[in-house]
């Protein structure tokens, strides 16, 4: 289906977009349009892959403009620009608001507007039930992309969405920092030892990303059935790895703004998901304005439904984490002893 097709990927130059680089460029893909506001990680990706496919925007989601015209001919989107670290979001959380809610308007918009034919929004597992400024602001991103997926039927245009636990060794992983601070002889700094997250690859996303192309309607949102860990199983199969097993480890407390668990399906929509094996397909809610479905009517069962959160999925041991941090190349190398890990992960 992407045979000569163009494909833009916003904030295409993050870890996401360069895994769907790696994944699409030799294929027959048309052109891969990146689009982004980092001239540098741009120059450094033209540089990497030297190929005629690849073509670079300079723009910024919050500016309309700047996004229609990234988006003229263009077939397909992946729209992973965001702002996702959770203490700038919590510092500066109007910021957020500009980049994941309004930027998010704007390229739906011109998308719609420039006869895409269809738009995957990448979101988080942190819009469940979110406690801090980054997770509220990928909810009403969620919000955005339902309510403007509700009046699509005159147009060609169909959104949809993923959501994702934590994608290991992506920029701003933990992955990387532990293995960092093995090397440099400094003591793991860990929040919670009991903390569980969900545990992806960037394969396992951009898999994620192309079972919503295929199969996504407008309005739906896409969860994988991920594993689980937490976070001392984590350091345990990190050291495991780098095999220095009596490391120095300091639990300094959760940080402000993090959950003691993740969950990537609220109650509500497990009540209403579609199991389709390794993903499950959460389904559009196209209620209208009539109230009395909101504040009248009601379902019995759906009190015996529960979340889908890191605490009650697949739980990793050790030796598990390991096999699945294997599949990182870099792991593979520092197994090997031909390298640490490089810093620009």
């Amino acid at each position: 289906m992407f045979n000569n097709k163009t494909l833009v990927i916003t904030g295409g130059t993050g870890s996401f977009g360069n895994a769907v680089l790696d994944r699409f460029l030799e294929t027959d893909i048309k052109e891969i349009r990146i689009f982004s506001r980092d001239e540098k990680k741009q120059d450094d990706m033209r540089k990497k892959y030297n190929s005629s496919k690849l073509k670079f925007y300079i723009g910024d989601v919050r500016d309309f403009q700047s996004v229609n015209n990234a988006l003229r001919g263009v077939d397909y989107i992946y729209h992973a620009a965001a702002l996702k670290q959770v203490p700038s979001c919590e510092f500066y959380p109007l910021e957020a608001v500009k980049t994941n809610v309004l930027g998010t308007e704007n390229v739906l918009e011109a998308a719609i507007q420039n006869n895409v034919e269809r738009v995957v929004c990448l979101s988080t597992d942190k819009a469940v039930y979110p406690i801090n400024a980054m997770g509220i602001s990928k909810a009403m991103m969620e919000k955005v992309i339902v309510a403007k997926s509700r009046n699509l039927e005159h147009t060609n245009t169909t959104i949809c969405a993923t959501r994702y636990g934590n994608v290991m060794a992506s920029r701003g992983s933990v992955i990387p920092l532990f293995l960092r601070q093995v090397f440099g002889s400094k003591p793991i700094t860990i929040t919670d030892p009991d903390m569980t997250r969900f545990m992806m690859t960037l394969d396992d996303a951009v898999d994620l990303v192309i079972h919503a192309f295929e199969y996504g309607s407008n309005g739906d949102i896409f969860v994988q059935k991920a594993p689980a860990a937490t976070i001392q199983t984590l350091v345990d199969a990190l050291l495991k790895v780098a095999n220095k097993p009596e490391h120095t480890v300091n639990v300094i407390g959760t940080r402000h703004g993090e959950k003691l668990f993740e969950a990537l399906c609220s109650r509500e929509e497990m009540f209403v998901a579609q199991d389709q094996g390794q993903y499950y397909r959460i389904p559009s809610d196209n209620r209208d304005l009539n109230y009395s479905k909101f504040n009248e009517e009601g379902d019995k069962d759906l009190s015996a439904v529960e979340d889908y959160n890191s605490h009650n999925t697949e739980r990793l041991d050790v030796d598990g984490m390991v096999e699945l941090l294997r599949k990182l190349s870099f792991i593979k190398d520092i197994e090997t002893g031909s390298t640490v890990v490089p810093e620009g992960v």
